[in-house]
């Protein structure tokens, strides 16, 4: 009876064991899923219809939110249609055309402009203002709510280059589910202010249903924070957004994706240039509209992309859309003035000993068990592009390498590895290590590794600043274990005792050495996570922790704000945005 028992007890184990192994794999599918998964639903509450215009197919609504002045919408017909997307250049040329033709219909004022909410679908809180002054002048707003968690938040509307008599922007900073009340200032060219106008506009709330306000934490260090707005990409649970925060937590602007994140903001003759989805890259202006969108023709975006140079190509971290084993291990480069998009590189080829004769498929009983059948082998998260000699510089997260390919355009080939020497040895490539000097802890898991010059170093020497995740896992080269792995070296994805590091290597292509010359601690995070300068300072997000920071250059904690999500938050990035959304 015992035996029986304790057969039953033991059985018992095992099959909520396999519930729990199921459950997570179940999750993890779900969740890297949910990253490429495309918008189905683009439909937008609205008031009384006001108009419709049958030659550019688009409907004018009242935005029936409540305001002391009119505001509109201005939706396509075809939103609520199959297939639908705000990231189509004809939809987004026509709903340009109806504002235009809304701008004509009557004599809009300081005191009464033309204000339409989320004009082209792509940022859920961003209003559109037109109106004409009798003096020329820029516009200075401030957005006040009666939360009294949220500060007064001001700021100088961008509207190009020429101060005029004529006002055309998008509005940043109100406040989602609240009571905004906005005081705008016409401001003369010495900053007196000749006019000014007010009302009041409680917005609807997020579209994504991410929160408002984050909390934070000052740390110790006196430094003050640099100007701009944190962008928080890829959190989980709400992919296809991006969360645009202000210094105090509070989140200013909504973001509207077709899907997946931003990956990283990049400018282009006066546009911001992201991933509007895994499969396309979109230019959109300070208004909010995409003038231009590049559809990746099979290949997955993930990661990381970067301009090379004035050029006007893109280099972004790919997958083979029609490789069903095979993730992350190739780069695309896309051409913004043609629309080009080729293949650059395929590590599979620069690697063929390696990926032929030594990386695996992953299995059930791996770290990344969800992958189980694909080979995840080499697992690219970072790209610079270096114009000089024309060559790229990677991450490798599942090898903690850092790799430098030279002559991308003409004959790629290996220039040097960086990271733990032992890996590479015996291998084809063990001649490609650069020497560790100095003692200390390599990389492990590394992810945004940056390129930076500096004063007084030699010809042949830069800086390598990366988040150094401080996490050894590989689960695609069965032959290989670290046989005495520090102990400040993490194995497991969560942890409260271990750190990550913000590491800065000083490289040196002449002797091919690297060494560490600063470092210090962050919140751990096993995966994803960032280092970004911002001014003086450094924004820290650490992924997994569901922290992000910003710090001076030493590694003081100046403030740091915690966030919400499914499992991780991929990149924190800052930006002034001027001459964007901003005046100078």
């Amino acid at each position: 009876m015992k035996k029986k028992k304790r057969w039953i007890i033991g059985l018992s184990i095992v099959i909520v064991v396999a519930a729990v192994v199921i459950g997570v794999f179940l999750y993890a599918r779900s969740f890297l899923s949910a990253e490429t998964a495309i918008r189905g639903d683009w439909s937008i509450d609205t008031g009384d219809l006001l108009a419709s215009d049958g030659e550019l197919n688009v409907s004018v609504f009242d935005a029936d939110v409540p305001s002391s002045i009119r505001i509109s919408r201005v939706i396509p017909t075809e939103n609520e249609e199959e297939g639908f997307t705000y990231y189509d250049v004809d939809v987004q040329k026509r709903l340009a055309a109806s504002i235009v033709k809304l701008a004509d219909t009557g004599d809009f004022s300081l005191q009464e402009p033309l204000a339409v909410l989320n004009p082209f679908g792509t940022g859920s809180n961003g209003l559109y203002l037109y109106f004409n002054t009798r003096r020329a002048g820029s516009v200075r707003y401030t957005i006040h709510v009666e939360n009294e968690k949220i500060p007064d938040y001001t700021a100088t509307a961008y509207e190009g280059e020429n101060i005029g008599t004529r006002h055309e922007f998008q509005m940043i900073g109100l406040v989602p589910g609240e009571e905004n009340t906005v005081t705008m200032e016409l401001l003369g060219r010495r900053g007196k202010v000749l006019d000014t106008a007010s009302f009041t506009v409680t917005m609807p709330e997020t579209m994504s249903g991410y929160s408002i306000l984050l909390d934070s934490e000052d740390g110790n260090s006196s430094a003050e924070l640099s100007d701009g707005l944190y962008a928080m990409i890829r959190v989980g649970g709400h992919t296809g957004y991006a969360f645009f925060y202000d210094n105090n937590g509070v989140m200013r602007y909504e973001m509207v994706l077709e899907g997946y994140g931003l990956d990283r903001i990049l400018w282009y003759e006066g546009n911001m240039t992201v991933c509007a989805s895994a499969y396309k890259i979109a230019q959109i202006n300070r208004l909010g509209q995409a003038t231009a969108v590049y559809d990746t023709e099979g290949f997955e975006l993930h990661h990381d992309m970067v301009l090379q140079g004035d050029e006007g190509k893109i280099v972004a971290l790919a997958s083979d859309e029609s490789d069903e084993v095979n993730l992350e291990d190739m780069a695309i480069e896309v051409d913004l003035e043609t629309g080009e998009v080729k293949e650059l590189l395929d590590f599979k080829e620069i690697f063929s000993d390696y990926y032929e004769n030594d990386a695996s498929e992953l299995t059930a009983t791996d770290e990344f068990f969800w992958l189980a059948g694909q080979k995840d082998w080499i697992h690219l998260n970072t790209v610079q592009y270096l114009p000089e000699d024309d060559s790229v510089i990677v991450s490798s997260r599942e090898t903690s390498t850092i790799i430098k390919i030279k002559n991308v355009h003409s004959g790629p080939e290996i220039d040097y590895l960086i990271g733990d020497e032992d890996f590479w040895k015996g291998t084809p490539y063990e001649e490609y290590s650069y020497t560790q000097e100095g003692d200390f802890v390599p990389q492990y898991g590394q992810h945004t590794v940056e390129y930076y010059e500096g004063e007084g170093l030699e010809e042949d020497q830069y800086y390598l600043m990366m988040y150094n995740n401080n996490y050894w896992v590989n689960g695609t080269r069965d032959d290989y274990e670290i046989e005495d792995l520090p102990d400040s070296v993490g194995t497991v994805l969560a942890s409260d005792s271990l750190k990550s590091q913000v590491y800065v290597y000083l490289v040196d292509e002449g002797e091919h050495t690297f060494r560490l010359v600063h470092s210090f601690d962050v919140p751990y995070s096993s995966i994803v996570s960032n280092v970004t300068p911002s001014g003086e300072n450094l924004v820290i997000n650490s992924g997994t922790a569901n922290v992000f920071g910003e710090y001076d250059i030493q590694g003081g904690l100046i403030r740091q704000f915690s966030y919400e999500c499914e499992l991780q938050t991929y990149r924190v990035m800052k930006d002034d945005f001027d001459s964007f959304w901003f005046a100078m």
